[in-house]
């Protein structure tokens, strides 16, 4: 089936999580026909603009690699759901998002010729809340991307380090993981290293631990860039409360390097059997996982090489391909 009958959201594309997953589908699938708009995805009369637009689009159905799905439009669709995080995750979720989320994403559900999603974690909870029949969700994954592999040159920052690849989030739980780290007493040997940019919040717990000199925040990266912090550190520690899909974990473990993470949501299906899984509510646990890591050089190849091996599921041609099945069964419906 010709891609150039199926519209795309393009509005997603960007350096955040969806937007990667926008990003790699459009370079694989290179659909033709885009939805752009300077408003954001996500705003709240964003699914009456697209479907106001799908309207006059000249296409057959649209494929939208977010969760907003059209108004008000009678052309066939798919969309991409991938996690319940804003109805999941209280510092991510408010009144409004989940009446929108029941007024406007659970009809589209059903109405939706297929819904797609990037775990079985995900995809069970997306069946659980919407009521709707197992078969109308199907799991693509994620992938990782070529920067991330063996082969990067690591980070040599003149220190040994942790790393969290993360944002400043409340469901990332960065105030336990520095707990954590102060706990353990790696402090006084290594760094903890964050991308991003520190909050007042951070900067405060810091402070108050005594470890202005010992955590340590990247600033914005590039993906090669992120690859080479990820291939130097002792281990990346990636202790969220929830997640879709967790692509640190996969990006890490791409790079060789051992994975910490949480024991929730849908960080096991994505580690299997090649990372240290903690209680992501227990500082101590994720301070005792940290010392395993750092004492045991056995321990770090084992997960580095299980890792490697794990990381080879996720790809991001694997991913396109199973997008490009599930709209294939739009084809009866646009013939």
């Amino acid at each position: 089936m010709q891609h150039s009958h199926i519209a795309f959201d393009s509005r997603w594309i960007g350096q955040h999580g969806i937007g990667r997953f926008a990003t790699e589908l459009q370079d694989r699938l290179n659909f033709t026909c885009l939805f752009t708009d300077p408003a954001h995805p996500s705003s709240f009369a964003s699914s009456i603009r697209l479907g106001r637009w799908l309207a006059s689009s000249g296409a057959k159905a649209l494929y939208s690699p977010g969760y907003i799905p059209p108004s008000a439009s009678r052309l066939p669709f798919v969309f991409t759901i991938h996690d319940l995080n804003h109805l999941d995750v209280e510092h991510n979720s408010s009144a409004l998002k989940k009446l929108y989320y029941q007024l406007i994403i659970r009809p589209a559900v059903h109405r939706a010729a297929q819904v797609l999603t990037v775990s079985e974690f995900s995809r069970q909870r997306i069946i659980d809340w919407a009521d709707c029949r197992p078969e109308q969700v199907s799991v693509v994954s994620n992938g990782v991307s070529d920067a991330f592999h063996t082969g990067v040159l690591p980070r040599q920052p003149g220190f040994a380090y942790f790393f969290c690849c993360s944002n400043r989030k409340g469901h990332k739980n960065e105030p336990r993981l520095i707990r954590a780290f102060r706990h353990s007493g790696l402090y006084r040997d290594s760094k903890l290293v964050f991308t991003g940019t520190a909050t007042m919040e951070l900067q405060r717990l810091i402070h108050r631990d005594g470890l202005e000199r010992r955590v340590l925040f990247t600033g914005q990266l590039s993906e090669n860039e992120l690859a080479s912090w990820y291939r130097g550190a002792i281990a990346t520690v990636f202790p969220s409360l929830y997640e879709g899909f967790g692509l640190p974990v996969a990006e890490s473990m791409a790079c060789g390097t051992p994975v910490i993470t949480s024991r929730t949501s849908s960080m096991p299906e994505v580690g299997a059997g090649a990372a240290l899984y903690v209680d992501p509510t227990d500082t101590e646990n994720i301070a005792t996982a940290m010392l395993a890591v750092a004492g045991s050089e056995e321990l770090s190849r084992t997960l580095s090489a299980k890792g490697l091996i794990q990381a080879r599921n996720f790809t991001w041609d694997r991913t396109a391909d199973l997008v490009s099945q599930a709209l294939e069964k739009l084809s009866p419906l646009i013939a």
